[in-house]
């Protein structure tokens, strides 16, 4: 009994020990590491164009006990309301960043995952929709005046030349 017992224990440890990265836990990278590979002229300058953005601004539009209340920060910045790890380099401060609308970065990072559209997909990229955009830009907000995704979408957009888009 005793040897089944420790049979099974052993063969639940080397199952946790070899799961996929997609089953651990995912974790946020922040946007100077997207920047690392999503600046370039080749690729569409992506970061940049987040930079300028109204989203990567949207923590410092916050004023006061604002930039304290968790129903500012939950759409104001990214990693408001998380629990971060020491390898996690995203920060409060850099408002609606990358990962609000692409998922956490880290298990999709590498460039030979990005390279693939599936194999990014599954390993967690996220290809932002009306939906999650909605769940920011909404009535909740004390500043909403409407949201027309297509062209607030279009105003935002930052595609990849190099891969056709």
């Amino acid at each position: 009994m005793l040897t089944k017992f420790l049979s099974l224990v052993l063969v639940c440890g080397l199952i946790v020990a070899v799961a996929p990265a997609s089953a651990q836990q995912k974790e946020y990278i922040g946007a100077a590491k997207c920047k690392m590979c999503h600046n370039k002229p080749p690729q569409g300058e992506q970061y940049n164009k987040w930079a300028a953005s109204p989203h990567a601004k949207a923590f410092q539009v916050l004023k006061g006990d604002e930039a304290k209340n968790p129903k500012c920060l939950k759409c104001h910045s990214t990693a408001a309301g998380l629990v971060l790890s020491d390898t996690q380099t995203i920060t409060v401060a850099e408002g609606v960043s990358c990962e609000s609308c692409h998922g956490a970065g880290s298990a999709y990072k590498t460039p030979t995952i990005m390279k693939d559209m599936a194999k990014a997909m599954a390993a967690g990229l996220i290809m932002p929709d009306e939906k999650l955009c909605k769940k920011c830009h909404n009535a909740d907000s004390p500043n909403f005046k409407g949201f027309d995704f297509k062209t607030y979408s279009a105003k935002i957009a930052h595609k990849n030349p190099s891969k056709g888009q």
